[in-house]
């Protein structure tokens, strides 16, 4: 997954990636686990308030994972069949001294890999070699030439599209930003213009509507030159690195990525070298409750697994399946999976360990993406259904993400991914204010989001009532959850209002108090 941490969304942009900052305003705080439409999280605990629960596994295949982090001591699966530092694999498992996880992403050296191309790009370099410069009546594959032709201008497309960015924002913070202040004075009439001042201003063009959004965004703060500065080197990295056709960045680990019987690589670095991703991921699964710091975990009684899987760039598709098959071999009922990428080489291979985790009753919450689009159409793997698939994954949970303005039309975020077909439900992935490394804390957004959302109904359910399966578990999620059919709402990256109904299987937004009444029944029923 393309993890970019930016200062400031710039819609103006169309940029569409998704927006960080430190501090939480007023209505973001745990904001996920109020009321409607919120979970209801908080409504739910006190139905449990006299009930005891049991401990959850959750593995997070993330970036990494802040183990020592404030807010997420006591929090952190621990494999106490290994003993610590002895270099030895006392379990036997195959992994040494994995006490909190693996890292998928270093050597035994302790060296690790942080930035990765994108897929597109790997597969592009790959092809390139083999068909640049030749015309499809020149080669004998016409198939894979097909594949190649179509690599190399989704590569080309969004290279360009990036490198438009990095003109846009030198554009927009050399020439226009200066000037935005002298053209907010002329238009209100007045120098010393405050924050009140901007908000009550109504603008009658689209123009001066944007200009407000900018003014509002100076005044604030969120937006400043440094800001902006920081976005161009953010992308401009990645243009270095996601694009880049000569760099091996994978040499650092030292195995064969496409060859999934070599498996002996990694290392015990759970957190490695930039762990923001993961460490908020695993916080809004189960960073501590009530203590006044950063934002409640929907989960109070579980543990943590860091596999660290997801670099800077995309994914490998080998570290994925391994991932998968070490949190399932390791006691994890619930996986967390909040990355994604448009290509899949070694598909059959994920899809393998998938359907391993599916056999062993393990549930897998997939994160939609963040592309704005409809994944019934465009794939996002691991993908809902493989074209070589025949049954449906019947412990495969993908979810989109939900804001907290419903009253405005806009439940679904606009960045989130959407699908009658193969998004199961939404979840609070809008303004999620949450733990990151160095005991810090940041307001993110995503479907990277909402996916540990559901990981941690998933796992408080299981919590507490033990006695149903992951598979029943993930059946009274949906069963469950907030009805917005008939309702509408703006389709992601359009300005189009549609039924809620039309982006998702069940037109749904996760609620934890009807999840509980649920889980109730149903366990009463079993016992």
């Amino acid at each position: 997954m393309k993890k970019i941490v930016v200062k400031l969304s710039l819609a103006f942009f169309a940029l569409g990636l998704s927006a960080v900052s430190f501090g939480q305003e007023k209505g973001v705080l745990n904001w996920y686990n109020g009321k409607t439409p919120g979970m209801n999280t908080e409504k739910a605990y006190k139905k449990l308030k006299k009930k005891e629960s049991s401990t959850v596994v959750v593995a997070i295949i993330d970036s990494g994972v802040d183990t020592f982090h404030e807010d997420l001591q006591g929090q952190i699966w621990v494999n106490e069949k290994e003993i610590p530092g002895n270099g030895i694999d006392d379990d036997g498992n195959g992994y040494i001294d994995d006490v909190h996880g693996w890292n998928f992403l270093g050597n035994a050296n302790g060296e690790n890999m942080n930035d990765a191309k994108l897929e597109v790009t790997r597969l592009y370099q790959q092809l390139k070699a083999k068909y640049d410069g030749k015309s499809e009546d020149e080669v004998e594959d016409k198939e894979e030439y097909a594949f190649y032709k179509k690599v190399k201008d989704d590569y080309n497309a969004k290279k360009n599209e990036y490198e438009g960015y990095v003109m846009q924002i030198t554009m927009f913070k050399d020439q226009m930003l200066p000037m935005v202040p002298t053209m907010i004075s002329k238009a209100l009439g007045k120098e010393d213009y405050t924050l009140k001042d901007l908000k009550k201003w109504k603008p009658e063009d689209a123009q001066m509507q944007q200009m407000k959004q900018v003014a509002i965004s100076l005044k604030t703060g969120d937006l400043t030159p440094e800001v902006l500065e920081e976005q161009l080197e953010q992308i401009q990295g990645m243009l270095e690195t996601h694009y880049s056709l000569d760099k091996d960045f994978r040499a650092i680990v030292g195995d064969k990525p496409s060859d999934f019987s070599d498996v002996k690589y990694g290392n015990t670095d759970v957190k490695g070298p930039d762990a923001l991703h993961g460490t908020h991921v695993g916080g809004i699964v189960g960073s501590l409750r009530g203590n006044g710091l950063g934002g409640d975990g929907v989960a109070a009684n579980v543990k943590l697994m860091s596999l660290r899987a997801v670099p800077n760039g995309d994914e490998y598709d080998k570290d994925i399946a391994l991932a998968i098959r070490y949190a399932v071999d390791n006691g994890a009922m619930v996986i967390n999976m909040s990355f994604g990428k448009a290509y899949s080489p070694n598909q059959k291979e994920v899809y393998e360990a998938m359907r391993y985790a599916e056999e062993k009753g393990v549930l897998l919450v997939h994160a939609a993406g963040n592309d704005s689009k409809d994944l019934d159409e465009e794939p996002n793997f691991p993908a809902v259904m493989y074209d070589f698939q025949e049954k449906e994954n019947t412990m495969l949970l993908t979810i989109g993400a939900s804001t907290r303005h419903s009253k405005k039309g806009e439940l679904a975020a606009a960045f989130s991914n959407y699908g009658k077909k193969s998004v199961d439900i939404f979840a609070p992935g809008f303004e999620i204010y949450n733990t990151v490394p160095e005991n810090e804390y940041m307001k993110l957004q995503g479907t990277s989001m909402a996916a540990p959302m559901v990981s941690g109904v998933a796992a408080l359910i299981k919590s507490y009532y033990p006695s149903l399966s992951m598979k029943e578990i993930k059946d009274i999620i949906i069963e469950s959850g907030k009805d917005y059919s008939g309702t509408m709402h703006v389709k992601p990256g359009t300005d189009e209002k549609v039924d809620f109904a039309t982006l998702s299987k069940t037109g749904k937004v996760v609620d934890v108090m009807e999840a509980i009444k649920l889980a109730e029944v149903k366990a009463a029923a079993k016992n």
